[in-house]
C-alpha cells in the first residue's frame, strides 16, 4: 500500500465528551482551552506560545509548552484534507472525518471556541473494530496529537473508506502516538485503564461469539438476581433471554432480552423487533445487547423508551461484568480471568495549568 498524503490527528471533544454531540451534528472539530483567546493571525508556534504565556502568566514553562503544542497542532499543523479521529465518550465508538476548513474562532453557545470544519464520514465505528495497537494510539491523554505509529495513517484511511483495520504489516514495533511539537521527541501519556478495558473487550469478542455472548449476558442477569430462560441456538423470534423476579421467575417486572454479537452498529429494525417481542410476552422491560453498538436512529428512538428499554454495547457488557464478576459461574471466570488493579490517575495533557 502506498503512503497516503493525509496525516491523522487525534482531536478530543472534552474530557467527558461534553462537546461530542455538537461536533458531530455541526460538522466540526472543537477544542477546549476556553481561556485562550483567538489564534487567528498567529502564524507560528512561538506566537501561540507567547499568547498562552500571557494568558497564564504564573504557569510552569513545561505546562505552557504542552498547551501551546496542542493549540499549534490544531490551528496550524492540521491541514485541509487531513484525517481527524474523535474517540467518542458518550458512545463506545470512534468518529472518523476529513478536515474541510481552516482554523476559526467562532461563537458556540454562550462563548467563543476554537473550531475546524470537518466532514464526519464514518461517525459510528465501534471501538471493537480497531486492533489493539491502534486503540492504544488513540488512547492518548492529549487533546490533540498526530497519530502515525505502526502505519496508522494508511490503516485509518482504509477504515475511513469503509474497510476493516488491516493491522500493522511491518513487524513488532512501538504502538503509541507521537506528540505534536517541534522536535517530536516525547511520547504522550496514555489512558491505561481504557487500554486495559480495550484488551478485555477484544478477549470477550474472540471467546464469546454468537450464542456464547447470550450465555454470558444470561450469567450477568442471574448474578443480578433474575430468574432466566435462555433460548437455544438458532432462530429465536426476537428474544434470546426471558427473565423474571421471584423464586420461580414469575413475578414482575418481566424482561425480554435480545443479544447480537455483531461488530457493526445495530439497525433500528432490531430495536423495533424487541419492542414487538415485549408486547407478545407482555414484558414490562427490555434489554437490547449489541456488541457493535447502535446507529443514531436507534439511539434517538430509544430516548422515548427510557423507562422500559435499555441498550448495552460492548462497554456496557464489560461494566456489567466488572459489577458482577465475583458472582459469575466459575467456568466463565476461568475463560475470562480478571484481576482488579489500583493505579494513580494521570491527568497529563489536560486540566488546568500548574503555577510556578
Amino acid at each position: 500500500m502506498s503512503k497516503t498524503q493525509q496525516r491523522v490527528f487525534l482531536v478530543r471533544a472534552g474530557g467527558d465528551g461534553e462537546d461530542e454531540q455538537y461536533a458531530i451534528e455541526n460538522g466540526v472539530a472543537i477544542l477546549g482551552f476556553r481561556e485562550v483567546p483567538s489564534l487567528a493571525g498567529i502564524g507560528d508556534y512561538q506566537g501561540i506560545f507567547d499568547l498562552v504565556k500571557a494568558t497564564f502568566p504564573n504557569a510552569k514553562t513545561r505546562a505552557i509548552g504542552n498547551y501551546s503544542g496542542q493549540l499549534w497542532a490544531f490551528a496550524l499543523a492540521i491541514q485541509v484534507g487531513d484525517i481527524v479521529v474523535l474517540p467518542r465518550k458518550l458512545t463506545n465508538q470512534v468518529a472518523l472525518g476529513r478536515v474541510t476548513g481552516n482554523y476559526q474562532y467562532e461563537k458556540v453557545g454562550d462563548s467563543f471556541r476554537h473550531v475546524r470544519a470537518v466532514e464526519w464520514i464514518r461517525p459510528e465505528i465501534p471501538r471493537s473494530l480497531f486492533k489493539q495497537d491502534l486503540l492504544y494510539s488513540i488512547g492518548a491523554f492529549m487533546t490533540v496529537c498526530n497519530i502515525k505509529r505502526n502505519d496508522a495513517e494508511n490503516r485509518i484511511l482504509a477504515m475511513l473508506n469503509g474497510k476493516s483495520d488491516p493491522g500493522f504489516q511491518g513487524g513488532v514495533g512501538p504502538a503509541g502516538p507521537i506528540r505534536v511539537d517541534e522536535d517530536d521527541a516525547e511520547e504522550v501519556a496514555h489512558d491505561l485503564a481504557l487500554a486495559a478495558n480495550d484488551r478485555i473487550v477484544a478477549h470477550i469478542q474472540s471467546r464469546f461469539v454468537g450464542h456464547k455472548l447470550a450465555e454470558l449476558v444470561e450469567a450477568i442477569l442471574k448474578a443480578d438476581g433474575w430468574i432466566t430462560k435462555l433460548s437455544p441456538p438458532g432462530p429465536d423470534g426476537g428474544v434470546d433471554i426471558l427473565g423474571g423476579r421471584g423464586p420461580l421467575g414469575l413475578d414482575a417486572p418481566r424482561l425480554c432480552v435480545q443479544v447480537k454479537s455483531q461488530t457493526s452498529p445495530a439497525e433500528v429494525t432490531i430495536y423495533r423487533t424487541l419492542q414487538g417481542a415485549m408486547q407478545s410476552f407482555k414484558a414490562e422491560q427490555g434489554l437490547l445487547v449489541c456488541w457493535g453498538g447502535f446507529n443514531r436512529v436507534v439511539l434517538s428512538e430509544s430516548k422515548q423508551a427510557h423507562f422500559t428499554i435499555r441498550l448495552w454495547d460492548s462497554r456496557d457488557v464489560v461494566e456489567a461484568i466488572y459489577r458482577t464478576y465475583e458472582r459469575l459461574p466459575p467456568e466463565i471466570q476461568a475463560e475470562l480471568p480478571l484481576k482488579k488493579v489500583w493505579m494513580l490517575v494521570d491527568e497529563h495533557g489536560g486540566g488546568d495549568l500548574e503555577e510556578e
